[in-house]
């Protein structure tokens, strides 16, 4: 194999295009921890900045250890380098082994290394007939030779040191992404690429025309498990992302945070202290939008879900952003293929982890909450195929605000007691938890008993509403409310049936 610098070409969209593959597979997707310090030291490469490498930088920047990290009493970026160098290595001999291209970090140090793999159909072929033993030999190798040999060694070295490189540029708007690919950009960031917890990778931004990047760097943001999708932002009195898409239906979701007005931010405030237009192909699809009132507080991850977008034709999706009162702001663009028109299933199970059920579905990790506390319970639950659905659990006064688009909708909740009953760490049995659930303010469960209507604990139980509507925000919100003891929820889904 051969550094791939000394290849010809355009190296870093080869590059790019294998860590975009990478980060994509199975094997980074249950490892997102690898996948972001991954995506960080390429990052650095691609943009000259290898140099920069260092331990603390790691640590700080892509492993989210505080400022007073220190390097000397905690281990954790050379730990994290070994295991991601074994991650590499165990994908390059299974899923990746016919990759031209493969990337390695060679141990001592942190910058990347992208090789070029020989083609096998590029060596010389030679038939067994041809090969006879020969006689062995002693060698003698002129001085000149070995001096040559070394020089070539040197320029070797030179071209897979860590050292500054052109950076790279913006995506160029005209290069469409694969048909049936799901584009997630973060609207502002000019860091590394960022792997959530799902293993989803969100690109820094591009595709955009005039505004400006921010950041709220540690600032909360209510209601996420995941804040950095929501503390950068593009702002401006107008600005445009025109984003290259194949042929095709799409579900549009626009991320949004308020961290600039209201109540304890720097510009105080409240509702009416920014407000702005949102147009998709030339067509207003937001008026007079106003993040603190549709999220319901500043400093709260919102998102806005649009169903049944196509490309304009010239192939781009055109958003425009304009400023009414104050500055347009944008947090986060997620483009993904719905070609039946259709907001995408949304199924959520309280835990930290993803999870593909017998049926194939996905459910992803736990979301859109405020209030409560969670607890994973490893028990065996009954009634259900899916019995690691029900192993988490929220309990407490607790809502969740799920995003959708106008339509009609099929909401399933999933129960199971777990904690109260014969034999269980909180005894009882049926009275023993009894809660509502509302709907928009609608009530959907009055009194309701898990392990009554279940009839048990570790029982599995479904309740299923339909033709449930958003409110005037585009959202389902969901409240929890105790009468006896805590309520709770194992897992939550929503399918669009409009």
């Amino acid at each position: 194999m051969r550094p791939l610098s000394e290849c010809a070409g355009h190296q870093h969209d080869e590059e790019r295009a294998e860590l975009r593959t990478v980060l994509s597979s199975p094997v980074f997707a249950r490892a997102p921890s690898l996948a972001q310090f991954l995506s960080y030291v390429c990052e650095k490469y691609f943009r000259g900045e290898a140099d920069q490498l260092k331990e603390y930088n790691i640590a700080v920047e892509a492993l989210g250890r505080p400022a007073e990290f220190d390097q000397k009493t905690n281990a954790i970026v050379r730990v994290e380098a070994s295991r991601l160098r074994k991650r590499l290595q165990r994908y390059y001999e299974t899923e990746g082994a016919s990759h031209t291209v493969q990337i390695t970090i060679p141990p001592g140090q942190y910058a990347p290394v992208f090789v070029r793999k020989r083609s096998e159909a590029a060596l010389p072929s030679v038939s067994p007939e041809a090969v006879s033993p020969a006689p062995r030999r002693r060698w003698w190798i002129p001085p000149a030779m070995l001096a040559a040999v070394g020089l070539i060694m040197l320029i070797a070295w030179r071209a897979l040191r860590p050292g500054p490189r052109p950076a790279p540029p913006v995506v160029a708007a005209g290069v469409a992404p694969d048909a049936g690919a799901e584009i997630r950009i973060l609207a502002g960031r000019t860091a590394a690429d960022y792997v959530d917890n799902r293993g989803k990778l969100w690109l820094r931004d591009r595709y955009y025309t005039g505004g400006q990047a921010f950041t709220a760097a540690g600032q909360p943001i209510h209601r996420t498990t995941e804040p950095d999708l929501f503390r950068g932002r593009r702002e401006g009195a107008e600005f445009r992302y025109d984003i290259p898409l194949p042929p095709g239906v799409y579900q549009l979701r626009l991320l949004f945070a308020e961290t600039v007005f209201g109540p304890g931010n720097i510009a105080g405030g409240g509702e009416t202290s920014r407000l702005f237009h949102v147009d998709i192909n030339g067509r207003r699809a937001l008026q007079y939008f106003d993040v603190i009132n549709n999220a319901g507080g500043p400093n709260t991850a919102d998102a806005v879900v649009f169903k049944n977008i196509a490309p304009d034709a010239d192939g781009r999706l055109h958003l425009q952003f304009v400023g009414v009162k104050d500055q347009a702001i944008l947090s986060g663009i997620e483009i993904l293929p719905a070609p039946d028109g259709r907001m995408r299933p949304f199924r959520i199970r309280v835990h930290d982890q993803s999870y593909t059920d017998r049926a194939g579905r996905t459910w992803e990790p736990d979301c859109c909450f405020t209030g409560g506390q969670t607890v994973v319970r490893p028990v065996r639950v009954a009634a259900t195929a899916d019995p690691e659905l029900y192993q988490g659990e929220r309990f407490g006064n607790f809502s969740y605000v799920i995003p959708v688009p106008p339509g009609r909708y099929r909401l399933t909740l999933h129960f199971a007691e777990t904690w109260f009953g014969p034999g269980k760490p909180g005894g009882g049995g049926a009275g023993s938890r009894v809660f509502d659930v509302y709907a928009n303010g609608v009530a959907l469960l009055r009194n309701f008993d898990v392990f009554k209507q279940a009839g048990g604990a570790d029982r599995a139980i479904q309740r299923t509403f339909r033709g449930v509507a958003p409110n005037a925000q585009g959202k389902i919100v969901l409240n929890f409310v105790p009468v006896v003891n805590y309520a709770c929820v194992n897992a939550i889904e929503v399918e669009d049936e409009s």
